[in-house]
């Protein structure tokens, strides 16, 4: 069984800092839009290949916890656990909203004029390596 593929942000450099940021053990959380998912959400226990920006599986992730939010309602132990070296809830939110509101973003979304406010519904995840062999063994992908 294959293991579904866990993308953060837009492959280049972005992804390469938060790839970067989770192999270090330094970024144990992530944050998506609620509307990015399907039917689907993750649940702790769930597992995904980490991809690089070239596509390639370099870790396996494992979801250890999963809350469903309102924008206004993230805290700052989240913030920080996502490992990008904020120290305000603030700072965390000006980024996120200029990754959410970017036109790659609105892009692929299909919705070109997307803003986020307070009510934004978000999905914070929490999630631990479980694996990150340098060349796995096919069997972990």
């Amino acid at each position: 069984m294959s293991l579904p593929d866990a993308e953060f942000g837009f492959p280049g450099p972005l992804r390469d800092r938060l790839v970067a940021a989770i192999l270090a053990g330094e970024k144990t959380a992530t944050t998506s839009l609620l509307m990015e998912y399907g039917d689907e959400l993750p649940s702790a226990g769930d597992r995904e290949r980490l991809v690089d920006s070239a596509g390639e599986p370099v870790a396996v992730l494992e979801t250890t916890g999963v809350r469903v939010l309102r924008l206004a309602e993230v805290d700052l132990a989240h913030a920080v656990a996502e490992g990008e070296g904020h120290r305000t809830v603030a700072e965390w939110r000006a980024e996120h909203e200029r990754f959410w509101q970017s036109a790659e973003m609105r892009a692929e979304l299909g919705l070109p004029e997307f803003t986020v406010d307070d009510d934004t519904m978000v999905v914070a995840q929490r999630f631990r390596l479980v694996a990150w062999p340098r060349r796995a063994p096919e069997r972990l992908w």
